[in-house]
């Protein structure tokens, strides 16, 4: 396969390595505050996906400064890019929004934002918002798809449809901004494989892969203990995101093959936890990608 992954675009873009740096942004999510509903998504932490995040300490300067220190070693004469990654981060006050996203993105060392929403947090006040900053610094909005069977998204509790997702990418590319979508492979009773051929249709940007975790705390640990979810093996795992990857327009960029949970509070499949064996295994069969 010929694909391009994030890595070597941000290289080629900006000329050098492009480290990302995990933020929190303190907020919320429809779902968590009783707009749409409570506790969440069923696979969804407490931390709202943001284990690895550097967590709400202080101003989202004083995050980046953090997190630029535990990677300086890794880093190597690269540049960054901001990623709002916890929760869903376009769903608060414009004026916040204005301020955090201007903030992450006023250091010269940062070259670019992520930011990580729901399709039902994108209003046409943050659409309009996302094109002033991405005119500065470029940008592009991660999107919760994780399934596009809505009966699937029922059970897990997403709390909007299919064709949510679908309008929020137009009016996103509507106003120039680029689009990631987030598919999970494992929810029961699922076909990943059709999420992504719907993908490649509704003309997303990139998408990120990955595999369903168990985390203590979800709902979907309760869903484990009573036999109604049974986590993938790595060989299945691998076989389904092959499948996956073929039915993908060529011009997608592949941000993330697989994903780890917090080794702390995973349940299950425990050898999501060996990130190196996964990732190794991962490139072998999929030839390099």
């Amino acid at each position: 396969m010929s694909r391009k992954r994030i890595s070597e675009v941000l290289k080629e873009r900006f000329g050098c390595k492009i480290y990302k740096l995990s933020l929190d942004a303190g907020l919320t999510c429809p779902n968590r505050d009783g707009t749409k509903g409570y506790g969440g998504c069923i696979f969804c932490s407490g931390k709202g996906s943001g284990e690895f995040a550097e967590g709400p300490c202080g101003s989202i300067a004083a995050q980046l400064k953090k997190a630029k220190k535990r990677v300086e070693g890794k880093v190597g004469g690269g540049k960054y890019l901001a990623y709002f990654q916890s929760f869903s981060n376009t769903y608060d006050d414009i004026n916040y929004l204005r301020r955090i996203y201007f903030e992450a993105i006023a250091p010269e060392d940062i070259v670019g934002l992520a930011i990580a929403t729901r399709p039902d947090c994108v209003s046409d006040e943050v659409i309009s918002l996302l094109r002033e900053v991405n005119g500065i610094k470029p940008l592009w909005v991660e999107l919760g798809l994780q399934t596009a069977d809505d009966e699937v998204g029922k059970y897990i509790r997403r709390g909007y449809s299919t064709a949510d997702f679908a309008d929020a990418v137009k009016r996103l590319h509507s106003a120039g901004i680029e689009t990631v979508a987030h598919i999970i492979i494992g929810l029961p009773g699922d076909d990943p494989v059709k999420t992504a051929k719907y993908l490649s249709d509704v003309g997303v940007d990139g998408v990120k892969f990955h595999l369903l975790h168990i985390i203590k705390g979800t709902e979907l640990e309760k869903e484990y203990e009573k036999g109604a979810v049974t986590p993938l093996t790595l060989e299945e795992y691998t076989e389904i995101l092959k499948r996956c990857v073929s039915v993908l327009r060529e011009d997608i960029i592949i941000h993330r093959l697989t994903g780890d949970g917090d080794k702390k509070t995973l349940i299950a499949p425990l050898w999501s936890g060996d990130k190196k064996r996964v990732l190794n295994h991962v490139n072998k069969a999929l030839g390099g990608l």
